[in-house]
């Protein structure tokens, strides 16, 4: 069964769909700000959680009103003068929304009863409890944070009803439209089109020599430091690649990359009868969440079209999964346990940040995912979201533990 429905039990009729951001501060937040802004008739903010860039959360905080702000800062003092320093410089007064810090600030802003749609920008696993705090309330989880299905998997699955999740990364939003063509019964294959990132035709002991600067070079996207190495490494690909299988049921040995180096074609699905159906569109995330928070309607305007008024080339070529190993060892660690991406995905933080700190090589980072999964013994006991973050922190404490040796 497909969990992405084409329908939708979350659609708000009779009012713009209330919208909560995650991550309000961050590359797809602020994009989320900026179709929302230019949709007023379709989407209203019902709350921001942000990290600690006080002041554009406050600036956010003040342009769209939102009831209720959260922060990972530690002082509520501190983001409430923020806010109140943003009010002043845009003449506003009388503004006064519910504040929330912490930790926890995110996951508790998820799950506010006043929102139709949560967007989940986090990167990394510290979305994993605001995505569950937002299908627990009953919310259409607008999914741009793949890392807490990858490592939530069949407990993320379980909570979640069908069709409360829409896609936001663009690989999977274009899988979810194409797949409207047929019945589940028809798929034949998915397939995931990468951009091949600063990287490709590169050696293995050309990567070896990789920079920081260079890692953050990417061709097409402009995107954080974690996701843009991961696309450097290929391992956001392997990443997209379990999200598929879990977002649309398909089995993995029928979910293929594709490096389209143009990162116009974001995926395509291929059916039982031959037929190959893409999605294209110039690279603008904008689009995909756009089309997220509204599910299953379009969003006039979102992003523009492709011109093809003037001439163009696209591009197609295997991944060289001989040099960029990262995608065969996330569907090995798929299969292998419920947990095993929970790993996968843990140390692969813990390395690229060390990367970045010049501790480790840039092929250092797959390497040390594939050693940890090797050393991992999955826990005998039912999967759960407590066993879920247990393995979380195993993995990191153990990846710090061999990054310092090679360091």
């Amino acid at each position: 069964m497909v969990r992405v429905s084409i329908q939708s039990s979350f659609k708000t009729a009779d009012h713009p769909r209330r919208v909560t951001l995650i991550g309000s501060t961050g590359s797809i937040g602020t994009q989320g700000l900026d179709v929302i802004k230019n949709a007023p008739e379709q989407f209203s903010v019902a709350a921001l959680s942000g990290g600690y860039n006080l002041n554009l959360l406050a600036e956010q905080a003040v342009a769209f009103r939102p009831d209720m702000v959260g922060a990972a800062v530690e002082s509520k003092d501190e983001l409430a003068t923020a806010i109140a320093q943003a009010a002043q410089d845009k003449g506003v007064s009388g503004y006064s929304p519910e504040l929330l810090v912490g930790s926890q600030a995110a996951t508790k802003i998820a799950g506010y009863a006043e929102s139709d749609v949560v967007l989940n920008g986090i990167t990394g696993a510290i979305g994993l409890e605001p995505t569950i705090a937002a299908l627990k309330a009953g919310h259409l989880l607008a999914l741009a944070n793949k890392e807490s299905l990858i490592i939530g998997g069949q407990v993320v699955k379980q909570i979640a009803a069908p069709g409360q999740i829409s896609p936001v990364d663009s690989e999977h939003s274009a899988l979810a439209q194409a797949l409207r063509s047929g019945t589940p019964e028809e798929v034949s294959k998915l397939i995931v089109t990468a951009s091949g990132g600063p990287f490709f035709g590169y050696s293995y002991e050309q990567l070896r020599e990789v920079t920081p600067a260079q890692a953050l070079a990417h061709p097409t996207w402009d995107m954080g430091r974690m996701v843009t190495t991961n696309s450097a490494t290929m391992v956001n690909k392997a990443l997209e690649v379990i999200e598929a299988h879990l977002l649309f049921d398909v089995p993995l040995e029928r979910i293929e990359p594709l490096v389209h180096r143009q990162s116009v074609v974001h995926s395509m699905v291929e059916f039982i009868d031959g037929s190959v159906i893409a999605q294209a569109s110039p690279p603008d995330m904008r689009l995909a969440i756009a089309l997220g928070i509204n599910w299953p309607h379009r969003v006039a305007g979102a992003a523009s079209p492709c011109d093809f008024s003037t001439a163009s080339s696209w591009t197609f070529e295997p991944l060289d999964e001989s040099v960029f190993t990262a995608v065969k060892l996330a569907k090995q660690a798929a299969a292998a346990s419920g947990t095993h991406m929970t790993v996968y995905n843990a140390v692969n933080e813990i390395a690229v940040d060390a990367f970045h700190e010049g501790k480790i090589r840039f092929t250092d980072i797959v390497e040390t995912i594939e050693q940890v999964l090797e050393d991992y013994t999955p826990v005998n006991a039912e999967l759960s979201v407590e066993l879920v973050l247990e393995t979380d922190r195993w993995a990191r404490a153990y990846a710090i533990s061999l990054l310092k040796e090679k360091a």
